[in-house]
């Protein structure tokens, strides 16, 4: 009988784009998939997320400056984050993007509420 591995969960900060990925996301990118990747060398099945945060005042005057909508300028903000991690080699399970139907889902809180 085959026993199950332990499972482990590392996430990055979901971080903002209202400017282009720099030294400290990907700093904080590497740190997380070396861990995921010891933690695998381990024997855990690991689940390794990142992602992008998309809303507010600052994405919309970026866009602005940048001349492009505010999703536009997202689209192509959070396709640089995750071109980035594949460039670099990073093992990356899950790109969570928050205006995703799948991140409002996850996101949205299954419990009654008090009147």
């Amino acid at each position: 009988m085959a026993t199950e591995k332990p499972k482990y969960y590392i996430t990055t900060p979901i971080y903002y784009v209202n400017a282009r990925p720099h030294l400290g996301h990907t700093y904080t990118t590497i740190a997380a998939d070396a861990i995921a990747r010891y933690k695998q060398m381990r024997g855990f099945d690991v689940l390794f997320l990142t992602g992008t945060d998309e809303h507010g005042q600052k994405v919309e005057r970026s866009a602005k400056k940048n001349e492009e909508s505010p999703i536009d300028f997202v689209e192509r903000v959070s396709g640089e984050y995750g071109d980035l991690w594949k460039q670099r080699g990073l093992r990356v399970d899950g790109f969570i993007r928050t205006p995703r139907t799948r991140h409002a889902h996850a996101a949205t809180p299954r419990f009654p509420t008090n009147p």
